[in-house]
């Protein structure tokens, strides 16, 4: 679903007076509604990535939590590593693995072999810089204790 259809228009038209005239009265149900009509958005595109965005919003929520709670620096310091590594690694994944497969090609064509290897036939998930950067600026901020996270996941995944 493109922002320039009809199809969009809607869409659109249609959580506007859900969310405006019709959940009004309980900010919950807003963002319920909101998050699930984003889901379905994206999903639009291709559902195949419905997973891989609900995954890195886990990461980031249960991530900041936990950077959170830890007792100690140690601990703090440990679930921020796992928190960012698993968001830049899929982020890493989709947008640069064949670029660093066609560069380990040109450095063997460099000294003479002649390799066969082939590219990964990757899409690249819409928004995913968005989503990544988004998710590491929350725990960043939670561990240099600039904000507190949130325990509810459903008002996470509309930040």
């Amino acid at each position: 679903m493109l922002f320039n259809t009809f199809e969009f228009g809607i869409f659109f038209f249609i959580i506007f007076i859900l969310y405006w005239f019709i959940c009004n009265k309980s900010l919950r149900v807003q963002n319920i509604l909101l998050l699930v009509a984003s889901y379905y958005f994206y999903g639009c595109w291709d559902w195949r990535f419905l997973f891989l965005l609900a995954f890195s919003t886990f990461v980031g929520y249960y991530g900041g939590i936990k950077i959170y709670e830890s007792q100690n620096e140690k601990g703090r310091k440990l679930w921020l590593w796992i928190s960012v590594l698993v968001s830049v690694g899929f982020l890493a994944y989709f947008k640069y693995a064949n670029f660093f497969i066609e560069s380990f090609a040109d450095l063997l064509r460099l000294i003479g072999l002649t390799p066969h290897i082939s590219t990964l036939h990757i899409i690249l998930p819409v928004g995913i810089s968005f989503y990544t950067f988004h998710n590491l600026s929350y725990i960043i901020d939670i561990y240099y204790k600039k904000i507190k996270p949130t325990y509810n996941a459903v008002d996470y995944g509309v930040f």
